[in-house]
């Protein structure tokens, strides 16, 4: 499942921080496909991702991007798609082509950029950076978000197929990293199972645990 089928002419480039979620998506699908990359860190405290030079990259500001070639492409969730097209050798496994699994993967990638984004990612973001703001609501939100996965990984092993697709890929980090944000992960135990599933697939890498009010 992670062979390719091609390489690239050089390594990716991989812009980010290494204590970004969304960054680790990328990490990880390259490790998992054997791709060669090069990471760029950027000083997200700087605001390196918001100099001239970033920003003609990717006019948001957010990371991650990557520089493959003349390609230039922002967007964790864009960029797994592009990833999985141009280099794996069985593009299907990882994002299925019938039109229900297809759509299957496509809403764990809103639930990725919603609610996942606004709960355990952002709860994580606030005790991270020591933001001032209660975290509360966030963490209330987290724990729905939970809820709802602890129930659909009972029925199923991974997010969108009976194997892992680029769904997983997506969720994996900032659901593992939630207790860093103060979301403890002890009343899911098919969400932890389901972790221990994503850990063991071929070219998994971990993302860094940073200490509390000490991100980079």
């Amino acid at each position: 499942m992670n062979a390719v089928a091609r390489l690239p002419e050089q390594p990716i480039k991989l812009y980010g921080s290494a204590i970004s979620g969304h960054v680790h998506r990328v990490r990880l699908f390259l490790s998992m496909l054997g791709l060669p990359f090069e990471s760029i860190e950027l000083d997200l405290r700087q605001r390196a991702n918001r100099t001239p030079e970033f920003l003609a990259r990717n006019p948001f500001g957010q990371v991650p991007v990557i520089e493959d070639g003349e390609v230039t492409l922002a967007d964790s969730n864009a960029i797994l798609v592009y990833l999985n097209e141009r280099y794996a050798s069985d593009p299907a496994a990882w994002m299925p082509r019938a039109p229900v699994g297809a759509a299957r993967v496509q809403r764990w990638f809103s639930v990725a950029a919603g609610p996942l984004a606004h709960g355990p990612a952002a709860a994580r973001v606030m005790a991270l950076f020591g933001l001032a703001a209660d975290p509360t609501e966030t963490v209330k939100r987290s724990h729905a978000l939970l809820a709802v996965m602890e129930i659909h990984l009972e029925q199923q092993p991974f997010l969108a197929a009976p194997s892992a697709t680029l769904a997983d890929i997506a969720n994996y980090a900032y659901v593992a990293h939630a207790p860093e944000g103060s979301v403890s992960l002890e009343p899911y135990p098919h969400v932890r199972a389901w972790l221990a599933r994503v850990e063991a697939l071929p070219g998994f890498v971990p993302m860094v645990r940073t200490p509390v009010g000490m991100a980079a």
